[in-house]
């Protein structure tokens, strides 16, 4: 028995593709654990040093390499950022418009 699949496209927002109230943050979120992942493989850093450097707890680095961010907030995320690569500029823009807003992120 075959079972026939629809194709459904999505946008590059997974959250906001389901519908998630928290769209937005979780997306900002997942873009700055990206980021911060991308800076420990660049510089070659365990999770030990990296929250040395970050003045966090090693667990809460291996949560973020783990992309389990539920217990994380925006705040810790950037401020791992900044710690770890000083060649990154955090630029969040929220625009707001009843029953609709999004939220962009930049790093640079």
């Amino acid at each position: 028995m075959t079972e026939e699949l629809e194709t459904v496209r999505g946008t590059s927002d997974p959250f906001a593709d389901r519908n998630d109230p928290m769209a937005a943050s979780k997306a900002a979120k997942a873009r700055l654990a990206t980021e911060i992942i991308r800076v420990l493989r660049e510089r070659d850093l365990s999770t030990v040093e990296a929250a040395e450097l970050a003045h966090i707890g090693r667990s809460q680095i291996s949560r973020i390499k783990n992309a389990r961010l539920a217990s994380i907030s925006l705040d810790t995320l950037v401020n791992v950022l900044d710690a770890l690569s000083k060649e990154n500029h955090v630029v969040l823009r929220v625009d707001y418009a009843p029953r609709q807003s999004g939220m962009s992120l930049s790093l640079g």
